[in-house]
């Protein structure tokens, strides 16, 4: 309101109060609406109700009428009371604007929450403290393969698998419970509602009860099956022969360190390091298509020569294969060759052609405590050379101990085929 008209407003205010004063009979109505006028105007200022009460207490000196002093102090105090109960009929109706405009705002972003809940592209559950799910969204029922009326009530932890399961109840319960605050992340093994079992990374954060709610448990995730086939695929690629599908040279490295690392004091490991006699021959004369498929059923035979020992079979490198045989001791290892060599009399044919292939071993059987790997290939490879010189087709072992600190002092054993 300008200034003027809230001017032109007290004038007709103060003129309608000094027509009270006169009123016969006296009716104090009209006192009361006026000063809930100046709260309708909004002219609520702090100043204008003591400058309307001067005012009128002003122009009454000028009134004849009877009884104007008691007129005007009951005139005031009805001015005063009408205007005190339109200010609080005016904060009343701001209060309830506000908590109106807090409600509806309350609403929308429940509503804005569903929207995004509903709709996430990450899995998100909702539990109680115990793990039972209270709510989830369409991610987490896809991933879990399940409608989401049916994961309602059903505890969490019977989705994890069961070697996992243990692990992960006490990260909960023994940790992010007690606390009562905090997140967990995890990247485990789920079971899906048709028995199959994928991969998952989320994280579990525990939330407090405002108003009187109770605490509850956010798990927020996705489902990272994929990305850990693809991480299993090059783990394997990386530690196999493409052609042959036999483990390579890193993962006989890896297991004979770990035979290494768990060997007790007086653990022997042997090693059988084969090479075909003549394998360039084949190459030079039939290809290196010929060459590779006569590779790949060499490797074939070999590890059926093995499997009913359960030996690891490894190529490390064009025509040469190891095996591994750990708990060894020098008849095992010899059998081992003798087997390996067996396994190579019958002709391989291809497309009609019989290639008879032979094959040299050089093997080592040595205390595997405290040794190291490289030193371990090193003596069956120079037990080879050995072999090979002396005519191939045949085996030759080395057994002593190379570790650093015992002196060398080989005993070798030679089998011509």
């Amino acid at each position: 309101m300008s200034a003027p008209d809230a001017q032109r407003l007290l004038g007709d205010l103060i003129a309608e109060l000094v027509a009270v004063l006169d009123s016969e009979p006296f009716d104090v109505d009209a006192a009361a609406k006026a000063g809930a006028a100046l709260v309708d105007a909004r002219l609520t200022s702090p100043v204008v109700l003591p400058v309307a009460a001067r005012v009128l207490s002003g122009l009454s000196e000028f009134r004849t009428g009877p009884d104007v002093s008691a007129r005007l102090a009951v005139v005031l105090t009805e001015f005063g009371r009408g205007y005190g109960a339109a200010v609080q009929q005016a904060q009343a109706r701001g209060r309830l604007s506000i908590e109106t405009a807090m409600a509806q705002a309350r609403a929308a972003a429940q509503d804005r929450f569903r929207v995004v809940f509903d709709n996430a592209a990450v899995a998100i559950a909702v539990g109680d403290t115990t793990g039972r799910l209270v709510d989830a969204n369409r991610a987490f029922a896809d991933m879990i393969g399940t409608p989401i009326e049916r994961l309602r009530g059903v505890s969490v932890y019977d989705f994890a698998h069961p070697d996992d399961r243990a692990g992960i109840q006490a990260l909960v319960f023994e940790q992010l419970v007690p606390a009562g605050d905090g997140t967990v992340k995890l990247e485990q093994r789920i079971q899906r509602a048709d028995g199959s079992y994928g991969w998952a990374s989320f994280a579990i954060t525990f939330v407090k009860g405002v108003g009187g709610q109770p605490d509850y448990l956010l798990t927020v995730g996705e489902d990272v099956t994929e990305r850990h086939r693809m991480q299993e695929e090059l783990h394997h690629q990386a530690r196999h022969d493409p052609l042959t599908e036999l483990p390579n040279r890193r993962h006989l490295i890896e297991q004979l360190d770990l035979a290494i690392d768990q060997a007790m004091a007086y653990d022997q490991v042997g090693l059988c390091f084969l090479d075909l006699d003549g394998f360039k021959q084949v190459n030079d004369h039939y290809g290196h298509g010929v060459g590779d498929r006569l590779l790949s059923a060499v490797a074939e035979r070999l590890r059926a020569g093995l499997s009913e020992h359960g030996h690891l079979l490894a190529r490390i490198g064009g025509d040469e294969f190891v095996a591994l045989i750990p708990a060894a001791d020098v008849d095992h290892v010899a059998a081992v060759a003798e087997q390996l060599l067996a396994t190579l009399i019958d002709p391989i044919t291809f497309d009609g052609t019989a290639l008879q292939v032979s094959a040299s071993i050089g093997a080592v059987v040595a205390p595997v405590a405290g040794a190291d790997a490289d030193a371990l290939l090193d003596a069956a490879d120079t037990a080879l050379f050995r072999a090979k010189l002396d005519g191939k087709g045949r085996w030759v072992m080395h057994s002593h101990d190379l570790r650093a600190d015992t002196p060398t002092n080989p005993l070798i054993r030679e089998r011509r085929g």
